[in-house]
């Protein structure tokens, strides 16, 4: 067990590293604010009264790019069925999207430099004169700084010490988090889980697995995904390895497959293909599963009636674990008991301290992306 609700089978065992385990010591007694942004003594920069009463019970359009975004959407459809308000995210260039409810949708705009072009561009077609608007940005100057002016919106200033992709626990995820009528203290599980030896060891054997892995030349980490209420949470962790890690000619690549619709397309390729890839395994159970008809099954199949379709998922991921136990494929496997708050953030942790662990392991700077930046410079000329 990795926690109460989070159950994990660690790759195959290996020989811990102390020097992980060192390393992991000084990560958490970091004073830094992205570790306090992991646990309860954080201190959010806003006032959730005030920011209800100005939004009201609108529903919300959250406009943003990668970490920006990419934690909330995580939040919302991961715990959809305990949220009533409907979110509207927009996180990329799409045919414009048109509200057709009946109520009146409030902009949540987040930016941490306040001059992301793709977000810039999405709030001159989305934001109109007479909406609400709540900007989340870097207490300095930048454009959205400015258009908050102009637009006489309510601004949340976004922690200069804390990158996008690791901001799901500050006020970033956490604003729209309680907008969804949740609670960030129950997300904000670090002074729990450092207490956790069970947690803390298993951390530390899967992050030496994982060097071991790369050092075979095994730089594929493919997410076998049994829950498509995850599949944000995955294209957030996608971001938050893929661009902490991949520096100075090295790197894990996340590769993101969604069960069972892979098991008829790539599976053949990741049981008897190149051996370059190592496997996440991940299923939460769903309690309220729709259960199979048993007077319309043909009698050859008729040992399905008594399933529902949580049964049959978990049946089917219980036999690729075992399959890939029998070709000696290196995997874990996550099983996640209950759905909620507690055990997302749980797994937020988890993944932040692996991912940053990994990182001094390696000697890169997991918090920059110097490359990305490049990019951004090269657009901006061509307007020129």
């Amino acid at each position: 067990m990795l926690t109460k609700d989070i159950k994990l089978k660690s790759f195959s065992k290996t020989n811990p590293k102390k020097i992980i385990k060192k390393k992991l010591e000084l990560i958490i007694k970091e004073n830094s604010q992205l570790i306090k942004s992991l646990s309860k003594n954080y201190k959010d920069k806003y006032n959730f009264k005030k920011i209800k009463n100005f939004f009201g019970n609108n529903n919300i359009r959250l406009i943003g790019m990668g970490g920006s975004v990419l934690g909330s959407q995580a939040i919302y459809y991961f715990l959809k069925e305990k949220i009533k308000k409907k979110f509207f995210f927009i996180d990329n260039f799409t045919p414009l999207i048109k509200n057709n409810h009946k109520s009146k949708v409030n902009n949540l705009i987040i930016s941490k430099s306040g001059n992301t072009l793709e977000t810039l561009s999405n709030v001159n077609v989305y934001v109109k004169k007479n909406d609400k608007n709540i900007i989340i940005t870097e207490n300095k100057p930048s454009y959205l700084m400015e258009l908050a002016t102009k637009l006489k919106s309510e601004i949340v200033h976004h922690n200069n010490f804390i990158g996008g992709r690791y901001s799901v626990l500050s006020e970033v995820g956490m604003l729209p988090a309680e907008l969804m009528g949740l609670s960030p203290k129950k997300f904000r599980q670090l002074n729990n889980l450092i207490k956790n030896k069970n947690f803390l060891n298993q951390l530390i054997n899967n992050t030496t697995s994982i060097l071991d892995f790369m050092k075979k030349k095994k730089y594929n980490s493919v997410i076998i995904n049994y829950d498509y209420k995850s599949d944000y949470l995955f294209k957030w962790y996608q971001q938050l390895v893929a661009e902490s890690l991949g520096k100075k000619g090295k790197g894990i690549l996340p590769i993101i497959s969604t069960m069972p619709k892979d098991n008829h397309s790539v599976m053949q390729l990741y049981l008897d293909g190149s051996k370059n890839n190592f496997f996440t395994i991940f299923y939460c159970k769903e309690k309220f599963s729709q259960k199979l008809n048993k007077n319309n099954l043909l009698e050859t199949y008729k040992y399905l009636g008594s399933q529902n379709i949580d049964n049959i998922i978990f049946n089917q991921k219980s036999a690729t674990e075992k399959v890939f136990t029998l070709k000696k494929i290196p995997f874990r496997s996550f099983e996640i008991r209950n759905r909620n708050e507690k055990t997302l953030g749980e797994l937020f942790c988890y993944f932040i301290l692996e991912t940053i662990l990994l990182g001094r392991a390696l000697n890169i700077n997991p918090f920059d992306q110097p490359s990305v930046e490049l990019i951004k410079e090269e657009t901006k000329k061509l307007f020129f």
